[in-house]
């Protein structure tokens, strides 16, 4: 009886066969960069480094000097602290403003987009990358200044509703502020930063005593996860929250569109665009001249 060898066609078939039926496994990470790339912009990985770097920055400096000044007043005033924290926001602006808008907050995040100045699938991303700078700053400070134990944490120095309306009030303020000179092409906006820092400084002078003057659910969870102390902690994700997005409706209600409703004065104008229109007037009547 005479055997056959095996047909290569009949093992080329069974060959396709296992591999549709048991297809390579794609690697995870392939899967991620791929998802990333499909439902992100090209630079946005950019932006959210920036984030992480500048959210780094502005927790390290005032947790640092919070921290400092709470264990020996003679190093660091209390208003040095206040200081400091305006004015690592103003360099943290000029820095990476350009770059990812230098939000270092996700309050901040969340009222771009509740106004429709930032887009919500990127809000995630952005708190994650404000989270892990601020927590990661933390633990540097923990390193640093050991052995303090309360690394620039802040908490209710009297009731949790003194605090919350402290927190909401004055981050109100900052967003308003923020708004203003973010959003607005008639506001100056080369001085963006200076109006946010000196922003930030002044509300956490008034509101250092009574809430710590975070404004930030970040640069709070970071110092009270490196320190272990949670008192009073939904105050300071509540109250900025509410604050920055009543803060950024304010300012969009009440800004000024290209076509005003209400006739404007010539002193509301700006000197500048004053002289502008009167060159141009001037430049007409030449030119109506020429022509005659």
């Amino acid at each position: 009886m005479a055997t056959t060898g095996p047909n290569p066609n009949n093992l080329t078939s069974r060959g396709e066969l296992a591999s549709v039926g048991n297809p390579k496994p794609l690697n995870p990470f392939v899967f991620v960069a791929k998802s990333f790339e499909e439902n992100y912009p090209p630079r946005f990985l950019k932006k959210v480094v920036a984030e992480v770097i500048a959210t780094y920055l502005l927790v390290f400096v005032t947790c640092g000097t919070a921290a400092i000044s709470a264990d020996d007043e003679s190093r660091v005033p209390k208003l040095g602290a206040s200081v400091a924290g305006g004015l690592v926001v103003t360099v943290m602006i000029y820095a990476v403003g350009h770059i990812s808008g230098a939000h270092m907050n996700p309050a901040v995040t969340t009222a771009f987009a509740v106004i429709k100045l930032f887009p919500w699938k990127q809000v995630p991303l952005y708190a994650v990358a404000q989270l892990t700078g601020a927590i990661t700053a933390s633990f540097t400070l923990k390193k640093l200044l050991h052995p303090i134990k309360h690394l620039g944490t802040t908490a209710p120095s009297g009731t949790d509703f003194q605090a919350l309306l402290t927190e909401i009030v004055v981050t109100f303020s900052m967003m308003f502020v923020t708004s203003a000179v973010a959003t607005d092409n008639k506001a100056v906006g080369e001085l963006a930063g200076i109006a946010v820092g000196s922003a930030v400084c002044i509300t956490s002078i008034l509101a250092g005593p009574i809430s710590g003057g975070s404004m930030n659910p970040a640069r709070t969870l970071g110092p009270a996860v490196a320190s272990e102390y949670y008192k009073g902690l939904w105050v300071y994700f509540i109250g900025p929250l509410t604050g920055t997005v009543l803060g950024a409706f304010s300012y969009t209600f009440i800004r000024e569109r290209d076509k005003p409703d209400h006739p404007t004065s010539p002193s509301s104008v700006p000197l500048k665009v004053r002289r502008q229109r009167a060159q141009e007037e001037q430049l007409s009547t030449k030119d109506s001249l020429n022509v005659v």
